[in-house]
């Protein structure tokens, strides 16, 4: 009896891993092309934006290089302060056993609250001078002046201020209306609406309410 070997197996062969598929190498990707590549890239175009950004920022310093010129240029011109003084010609002395008068802060009009100087323009508008001005606020040196004016008039005996203790017969309320120059007419204007309330027997009376205005001439 013929028995029939099974054919001897050839050992298994170990599978090698197949190599890796390389890509040639692109030159254009080397580090050192990428870093070249990146340096010389082109800028991006300026926008209609940032062009208008540097023509305001060029313009902006343009001006202040200007302004800086022209106040380097413009002479130095100084203030002038004017003394806001009126005596009365004429005083006459305080009458014995007279009437006391309280004259109360003089109230100006909203357009004389600075300094400055008003002039009256031919077109009628009313210029305030930036370096000629009153040493003091224009209410301030009127209130002083009026006081020592009726102080001088012979009338009362005695004119106070706010605050005095004395008790006083009249009050004056006044208010400044005008003060200014008026060039074409050769004139100064000033005006003042007054009123004269009487306090005596514990009243409180309007005993005259008028407004007073004068035009002297310039000097």
């Amino acid at each position: 009896m013929i028995r029939l070997r099974p054919a001897a197996r050839s050992p298994t062969a170990t599978k090698q891993p197949k190599p890796a598929r390389t890509l040639p190498e692109d030159p254009a990707l080397a580090p050192s092309a990428l870093i070249r590549t990146r340096s010389a890239a082109p800028r991006p175009a300026p926008t209609r934006r940032g062009v208008l950004s540097a023509a305001l920022a060029a313009g902006g310093l343009g001006t202040l290089a200007l302004a800086g010129c022209g106040l380097v240029e413009r002479p130095y011109a100084e203030k002038r302060a004017w003394p806001l003084s009126v005596t009365r010609p004429d005083p006459v002395p305080a009458p014995p056993g007279g009437k006391v008068l309280l004259l109360r802060s003089l109230r100006a009009a909203a357009w004389l609250s600075s300094r400055g100087l008003q002039v009256l323009q031919p077109d009628g508008s009313v210029r305030t001078d930036f370096y000629e001005e009153w040493s003091v606020p224009p209410a301030q040196g009127v209130e002083d002046s009026l006081r020592l004016w009726l102080a001088a008039s012979g009338v009362f005996a005695a004119v106070v201020s706010p605050g005095s203790r004395s008790t006083a017969d009249y009050v004056l309320e006044a208010e400044l209306t005008a003060l200014l120059a008026d060039p074409p007419a050769a004139q100064a204007r000033a005006a003042i609406a007054a009123v004269l309330i009487d306090q005596r027997r514990g009243g409180s009376r309007i005993a005259l309410q008028r407004s007073f205005a004068a035009s002297p001439k310039l000097v």
